[in-house]
């Protein structure tokens, strides 16, 4: 396996791309640089929220809270403060809390450099990885998301079909299917120009885990970032799938707590 990029350096990259570099991504999805803020606002369906921000003063941040809310708001969304352990200042967690904002489980940003993954085309017996590429295999993502982690999942397929039919080269939908039954689902979302490619929802229903179904979720799709260009994958990874993703290759860089404002998302 080649060397890998060092964490600071990949913390540093994926805050210059994903962040500070954030482009928009489907229908009406605009992203903003305000002052030190960026910030994403789309449909009511999509994520909206606060990508990255940089103060220099808790006065600035406490400015910076209420112009967001108060952007967000006026137009009838609920949003997200996507804050990182390393953001300025050190307690803006705590200032979000005062600001009306909750703050949702603590999650894993972790990232690998495809070329250093110790992925095999290993699939669990009975298993076969299938793209979706229609409303029915959509229903399948949203059934198994449901049963996988418990939410609605009305929102995840408004937003896949969307993506569907207007961006379907900037995300990829996979299932795992046990015979026709969906016991598996996750997501890509490609970034055109970017270095990372970032994993998201992977899901397996309860009675399918620890058969290796989320480690081949995972080979499927580094094997398309790969082919496309994409160097670097990165997922905020929750505790259980942590230590699944460490034995792969992946490597911790920081800590991203999601603090919402308004009903959860």
């Amino acid at each position: 396996m080649p060397a890998t990029t060092a964490p600071a350096a990949l913390l540093a990259l994926h805050d210059r791309e994903t962040r500070l570099g954030a482009r928009p991504d489907g229908p009406g999805v605009v992203v903003e640089h305000v002052g030190r803020v960026v910030r994403r606002t789309g449909p009511a369906h999509n994520w909206n929220g606060v990508l990255w921000s940089g103060f220099t003063s808790a006065a600035e941040a406490d400015d910076a809270i209420a112009a967001q809310i108060a952007h967000y708001t006026a137009r009838g969304l609920s949003f997200e403060w996507k804050l990182y352990a390393h953001d300025e200042p050190a307690d803006l967690g705590e200032r979000l809390a005062a600001a009306g904002f909750t703050a949702e489980p603590d999650e894993t940003l972790m990232a690998a450099e495809v070329d250093a993954l110790a992925l095999t085309d290993t699939v669990p017996d009975g298993i076969r990885v299938v793209p979706v590429t229609d409303a029915a295999g959509v229903d399948q993502v949203a059934e198994v998301h449901e049963r996988a982690f418990g939410d609605d999942a009305s929102r995840l397929r408004r937003q896949l079909l969307d993506a569907l039919a207007t961006t379907p080269d900037t995300v990829v939908a996979v299932l795992a299917l046990a015979g026709d039954v969906p016991v598996g689902a996750a997501r890509m979302e490609l970034t055109p120009g970017a270095s990372f490619a970032g994993l998201w929802g992977g899901g397996t229903v309860p009675e399918w885990r620890g058969r290796g179904v989320y480690r081949a979720l995972i080979a499927h799709r580094a094997r398309i970032a790969a082919a496309r260009g994409y160097r670097i994958l990165h997922v905020d990874a929750s505790p259980r799938s942590r230590p699944i993703l460490r034995r792969l290759g992946f490597t911790p860089l920081t800590v991203t707590t999601p603090y919402v404002y308004g009903p959860s998302l």
